[in-house]
């Protein structure tokens, strides 16, 4: 039986997410010093104290959820009763993509931090030298939101780049782009159009800024070549061949769109029966659950669902 680990990505992030995990278990204790040491300030103190409004921000949010499913994923591999637990391939939404590629051995835990602390700190540099949001839309398929789009853009950039199941697409685009697609929303058949609390229009040419920033930080960053763990790519929902295709997928990943829909329905395909979100909150079970209702996903977010699968494997 083939077994996924998916990843969360921004937006997963909850005020106090690690603090019992790492105050049970000096697994999760230790990744957490680790971090504060490769960021060079306390963000477990972040995690597990805020202020709320500093956790929320792009540059903190996007390390704190990689540190916070790294954490988790120490556990599992490092206790007796889950150590066996092993993922065939991993996935992960946007930001979750650099935990995916992390528990798959392709690169290391500090260089994957300093990697997510400064697409964090390049995106929120991006936001600022534009005006851009998102908007989430509800109820509609890929043509109507590209019809939407069409209108709402007024010859602005306005573009569907988050598929994350079906009835709901991120659009993504100038502020005032994404403020007439919220108003028409409703005109195109819309359940709803809900606005992102987002920095800026992410996955779109928006951080094309972001994405220059980026590809230097990966050139000092060593990738190693995709062995017995596969990662699929957010970008076209296929498997990374090489270290080469991870970089440019990563790049690319900030200023194009995210198959997120296409990645689980190509896992289903390719025969796998287990999933597990590792990490803060609940999205990608949510999402797994709207795009396939067979798809059995266990949530491994806290320390009740730490212990409760330690239990389950430990009897097994």
């Amino acid at each position: 039986m083939k077994t996924a680990f998916l990843f969360p990505g921004q937006g997963a992030q909850v005020l106090g997410m690690g603090a019992e995990i790492a105050e049970a278990l000096p697994a999760a204790a230790e990744i957490f010093a680790r971090a504060n040491d490769a960021v060079g300030f306390d963000l477990s103190r972040i995690c597990f104290e805020g202020p709320a409004e500093q956790l929320n921000t792009t540059t903190i949010s996007q390390p704190a959820i990689f540190v916070t499913s790294a954490a988790i994923l120490e556990v599992l591999k490092t206790n007796p009763a889950t150590s066996e637990l092993k993922p065939d391939v991993t996935a992960g939404l946007s930001l979750g993509e650099y935990t995916a590629l992390y528990a798959a051995g392709v690169i290391s835990f500090e260089d994957g931090l300093v990697l997510v602390q400064k697409r964090g700190q390049a995106m929120q540099a991006a936001a600022d030298a534009t005006v851009g949001a998102m908007v989430s839309i509800i109820g509609l398929d890929e043509e109507k939101v590209n019809q939407l789009c069409g209108e709402a853009g007024e010859g602005e950039l306005l573009a569907a780049v988050n598929f994350n199941c079906p009835g709901q697409i991120v659009v993504s685009g100038s502020k005032a782009a994404c403020e007439r697609a919220e108003g028409l929303a409703a005109k195109y058949g819309a359940i709803k159009a809900v606005r992102l609390e987002v920095a800026g229009a992410f996955h779109t040419e928006m951080m094309s800024i972001a994405a220059d920033v980026l590809k230097q930080a990966l050139s000092d960053c060593k990738i190693s070549e995709p062995s017995n763990i596969r990662i699929i790519a957010n970008i076209n929902a296929e498997y990374y061949e090489t270290a080469e295709k991870i970089a440019e997928g990563l790049i690319k990943q900030l200023t194009c769109a995210i198959y997120w829909q296409k990645c689980m329905e190509r896992l289903l395909a390719d025969g796998v029966e287990e999933f597990y979100e590792v990490g803060p909150g609940r999205v990608l079970t949510a999402l797994c659950r709207r795009i396939n209702r067979k798809i059995k996903v266990v949530n491994i977010s806290g320390l009740e669902a730490i212990k409760q699968i330690m239990g389950t494997k430990a009897r097994a």
